[in-house]
């Protein structure tokens, strides 16, 4: 299994309602452990598990990049 934090930056700084609609969508988001608002560069940031680097890469690229209102993405992934 690969453990990750996936850093979520969401478009307008403005829009306080699309903070936490992004948010409610990364949660729904399988292999999403927990997901929290944050202050400063980022505006999300989400632990995540995946079975191995592709489906990590399939997790950020393909579903919570997609949600409406993400931006850019930056993954830390951590050794057990």
């Amino acid at each position: 299994m690969v453990l990750a934090f996936v850093s979520v930056k969401i478009g307008s700084a403005e829009q306080q309602s699309l903070h936490r609609a992004v948010l409610e969508g990364i949660k729904k988001v399988s292999g999403v452990l927990e997901a929290h608002l944050v202050f400063g560069r980022y505006d999300v940031v989400a632990k995540v598990e995946a079975k191995n680097t592709d489906d990590l890469s399939s997790l950020v690229v393909d579903r919570i990049r997609s949600i409406p209102g993400v931006l850019w993405t930056e993954t830390f992934v951590t050794h057990s």
